[in-house]
């Protein structure tokens, strides 16, 4: 089997047999890179030398008796976690000139357990899009079909991963960005509990909601990079200070009298009835696996794109204030005083997508429709929550599709930014909640991928991967690969 083919599970178990060097692996990577990613465009700063460097000093720690299972495996990071001393862009006009000076906590704990990063992944603008079509850079494309898009906004770490040019890489997630573009590639991908992983370091989009995750080809993979990705970070005020589990230990629990919900919400008009039928056709498996299926009501879904909507642009338009031309970024041309200085260089800086949220949560944050808009949606949210909370008193874990279509057109939603965010109305609630969600292979609708969800009660992230791992011990769906990759 060649070497790109391997999962990361599979490249630990050879590195550590001496198959390979991490040193031949990350050359042979890079190669395909080079070779592969112009048609898809999901790097945005390819770090050859670094890469190189850090393959050789893993190798040189193997040699002197080290062990660990990530010593030597190659990743990749969404271009919104800083890395010293290289370009950390978020894929903005405004950012493309910033040399991060320091690392990320994920990246930091990540570079301690010998990870080789190749480099910086190509995102929608400041994590903002569910298609990442708004990237400064160019959209990226869907190995599956360069005419698609890979989903958004992690969407160069999903491209990357299905088209076998690194086995692994890191995202993030505020309203469904790493699951969302994990189902339109094929792939695994976890949205941890809020604070599970630490945001320092991490440009932010919308503080409350945002939070870094793993994706992968296996939930087995997934395992193995959340437990050197979580944790407490006291740099993280929003951290949270509650040990580790071990992931990869819950993997291989039977699923017998596994309790997994069906919301009757899901399975609404907006669905794909094709995407309908695989999720159905999963939860057959699991019965088979020893599961006993309920149907419950998540009865304040309706409301949560537009109280996601209204929370997440408000927290943008905050946190984006900070890029003003004045201390670091883009900077317009000789402005004639302050006022000048801001506004062009704000104006030449953000892209519209980034443009047309700030002024929303500007808007939404204004004297007169605080109350009116964020406050009202503020509660909806707990709304939300109370749902999740009922809901977890009856079942073990909840399931549905992650998307309600398969990939689409690049450039069809572009011009109806809603059609766009209807996209993630499955998603977004976890994130509202800040409870835990997966997202897994389950099959394909015209040959492109479709994936199903699955969410779980906080710190429940094991829950999660040991029942995506049981699922994928017995189908093959996430072993597909594009063809011509």
């Amino acid at each position: 089997m060649s070497m790109h083919n391997l999962t990361l599970s599979d490249i630990a178990r050879a590195l550590a047999e001496k198959t390979f060097s991490a040193e031949e692996l990350t050359r042979s990577l890079l190669g395909r890179i080079q070779q592969l990613d112009p048609q898809l465009n999901s790097f945005i700063t390819v770090t050859e030398a670094q890469a190189l460097a850090q393959a050789k000093a893993a190798d040189a720690r193997r040699a002197a008796g080290e062990t660990g299972a990530l010593l030597g495996a190659p990743i990749a990071h969404k271009d919104l976690f800083c890395t010293q001393g290289v370009r950390t862009s978020c894929a903005s006009k405004m950012l493309d000139n910033f040399i991060a000076p320091y690392n990320a906590t994920v990246v930091e704990k990540l570079a301690a357990v010998g990870c080789v990063s190749l480099g910086k992944l190509n995102m929608d603008e400041f994590a903002m899009g569910s298609a990442n079509e708004s990237s400064h850079y160019g959209p990226v494309k869907n190995p599956w079909d360069l005419t698609r898009v890979p989903g958004g906004s992690s969407g160069g770490s999903a491209a990357a991963i299905a088209a076998r040019l690194i086995p692994a890489a890191t995202g993030s997630d505020t309203g469904g960005s790493i699951r969302q573009p994990a189902a339109l590639t094929n792939l695994t991908g976890l949205k941890p509990t809020y604070g599970r992983v630490s945001r320092w370091g991490m440009i932010a989009y919308a503080s409350s909601l945002d939070q870094g995750g793993p994706l992968a080809r296996t939930a087995e993979d997934c395992a193995l990079l959340l437990g050197s990705m979580a944790g407490f970070d006291p740099k993280d005020s929003t951290s949270v200070d509650q040990p580790v589990d071990d992931y990869l230990a819950s993997l291989n629990q039977p699923l017998s009298g596994l309790r997994v919900g069906l919301p009757k919400e899901y399975f609404g008009a907006g669905l794909d009835s094709r995407i309908g039928a695989a999720i159905l056709a999963v939860v057959e498996e699991l019965k088979k696996l020893g599961a006993t299926v309920k149907d419950i009501s998540l009865p304040n879904l309706q409301h949560a794109i537009p109280a996601y909507y209204v929370i997440a642009p408000a927290e943008a338009s905050s946190n984006l204030s900070r890029f003003d031309g004045v201390r670091y970024g883009h900077r317009c041309d000789s402005p004639v005083n302050l006022e000048d200085l801001y506004k062009r260089s704000r104006a030449e800086g953000f892209g519209a997508e980034v443009k047309r949220r700030i002024m929303v949560g500007t808007y939404a944050l204004s004297a007169g429709y605080y109350d009116a808009y964020y406050i009202k949606a503020q509660k909806i949210r707990r709304l939300i929550k109370n749902d999740f909370v009922s809901a977890f008193n009856e079942v073990d874990v909840i399931l549905g599709p992650t998307t309600p279509n398969p990939a689409w057109k690049l450039g069809e939603k572009s011009s109806d930014p809603v059609a766009a965010y209807l996209e993630d109305i499955y998603t977004i609630t976890a994130n509202l909640a800040g409870i835990p969600g997966l997202s897994m292979p389950a099959g394909f609708v015209d040959g492109l991928p479709v994936g199903v969800q699955l969410l779980a009660p906080y710190f429940q992230e094991g829950r999660l991967l040991n029942v995506a791992h049981q699922y994928q011990q017995v189908t093959d769906w996430h072993t597909q690969a594009p063809s011509g990759f």
